[in-house]
């Protein structure tokens, strides 16, 4: 069997078409499909989609002919007019039929003539066109639009940058709050551990403590004087972060904690944040400063965790505007329940707000069980009741984790040393404390169900 692809006709004689048949069998059929290296496999002809007869549907990879990806650059269309046709008068078609079936390709001719078409969009333009009589010479060209091994090339670097583009996107920064406007409920522990278990599987972590209480910023080691003369914190620490747009990036107000091994990116906050408030709240640009200074280190971290303070402030708000999940610790006790409704009300506030600054909805990952009893009557009978009252009254998903309230927990946050006469606080996560303990094992599960629901995994 000779090969066209390789040893094509010598020559084209349009004058051997005196007719639309002729067209197809003796310039498409006869020449140039094979000459494109297109096999009897690899085309059909009549093609019928609904309403649109298409004369041949050549594949650059055996595909199903009616199931077409839109950005496919894997098939071409080809209409064959008589020699007496004006093909301008068939170009309008052409593009309707390119633009229905999501085919990037056609080829029109009525044998003198030869024109290739490109869709862009729901518009086609004119790449090439030849006289009948020169095809052999312009082949290459016509093999480099349309031919077999050409439009393969195009489907695979296509794959290949879409698979890319899926990567870049699961590996773009995640931001996380952890909030509930009820106090007490083990949102400190949850940042500072959640982090640590998130850290240690290779993740770039950056916390930012938001809250005036400033108890993360203590569970990571941060604050560790003794006297408010030795305060260093007040010079640079969250406030500053807002109060300008251009000044104080996140590069200079993050620091290096070592209440994990390896080390988590650390913005403080201070108990000034609550005299600050007032001020923040008349500047017109503090609800998204911290969205706009994320921007800016998106290829520096993989998660950013945000604790916030256990109210609907403008603290808070900030950090509901600049998420993209929500976490919602919960000791599921009657309080913490009633204090959901509130939550989704802010919640909803913040979504109304978001859309202004074409910011998505906030996605809860849910509400976390912690500073659960372990006590086993509880967990097995008292745990699965509270647990269905959260989503059959306030319509909030469950995490499966739980975090059960541990002595190692609240040993591993009041860790310290001593210096001479000093006692130094030298709080450690969990994981850095006891990583053996049954807290460690939780808040690893927490991590990868976290990881899980945000696409980490």
């Amino acid at each position: 069997m000779q090969d066209f692809e390789d040893n094509p006709p010598l020559d084209f004689d349009p004058e051997q078409c005196r007719n639309e048949s002729e067209v197809e069998s003796k310039l498409i059929v006869q020449y140039l499909l094979p000459a494109l290296g297109y096999r009897p496999n690899d085309w059909h002809q009549e093609v019928a989609v609904g309403s649109i007869r298409l004369d041949f549907l050549a594949f650059a990879a055996q595909v199903i002919p009616f199931v077409l990806d839109a950005n496919s650059p894997l098939s071409v269309a080809m209409e064959a007019k008589s020699p007496k046709q004006n093909l301008d008068l068939h170009v309008r078609k052409l593009g309707r039929y390119l633009s229905s079936l999501n085919i990037r390709y056609g080829l029109l001719t009525n044998g003198k003539e030869i024109r290739i078409y490109a869709r862009n969009q729901e518009k086609i333009q004119l790449v090439f066109q030849c006289k009948g009589r020169e095809i052999q010479q312009e082949l290459n060209t016509i093999r480099s639009l349309i031919g077999r091994e050409y439009l393969k090339n195009q489907a695979e670097e296509a794959t290949i940058a879409q698979t890319n583009l899926e990567a870049s996107r699961k590996h773009e920064m995640k931001v996380i709050a952890v909030y509930h406007n009820k106090g007490g409920v083990g949102k400190t522990t949850t940042v500072t551990n959640l982090a640590a278990a998130v850290r240690k599987k290779g993740k770039r972590v950056l916390i930012i403590d938001l809250d005036s209480q400033a108890n993360t910023t203590f569970a990571a080691g941060l604050a560790n004087f003794d006297d408010e003369v030795l305060d260093e914190i007040e010079s640079c620490y969250v406030y500053h972060l807002l109060t300008s747009e251009e000044l104080y990036p996140i590069s200079e107000v993050a620091r290096k904690a070592h209440f994990c091994d390896p080390a988590i990116d650390v913005i403080p906050a201070h108990i000034g944040l609550m005299d600050e408030e007032r001020k923040l709240n008349k500047l017109s640009f503090t609800k998204v400063t911290l969205l706009e200074k994320l921007k800016a280190v998106q290829n520096d971290y993989d998660i950013v965790i945000i604790d916030t303070p256990p109210s609907m402030n403008l603290y808070s708000t900030i950090a509901l505007i600049a998420c993209d999940y929500l976490l919602i610790p919960s000791d599921l006790k009657p309080f913490a329940n009633q204090g959901l409704r509130n939550v989704r009300t802010f919640i909803e506030e913040q979504n109304s707000y978001r859309r202004y600054v074409s910011k998505p909805a906030i996605k809860v990952l849910g509400v976390l069980p912690s500073k659960i009893s372990p006590m086993p009557k509880f967990v097995q009978f008292t745990l699965p009741k509270r647990k269905a009252v959260i989503s059959n009254r306030y319509d909030f998903d469950v995490l499966e984790s739980v975090i059960f309230e541990r002595e190692d927990l609240a040993k591993c946050a009041e860790h310290s040393h001593t210096i001479g006469d000093r006692e130094i606080p030298d709080p450690k996560s969990i994981f850095d404390f006891n990583p053996n303990s049954a807290a460690a094992q939780e808040f690893d599960a927490l991590a990868m169900e976290v990881l899980q629901k945000i696409g980490e995994v």
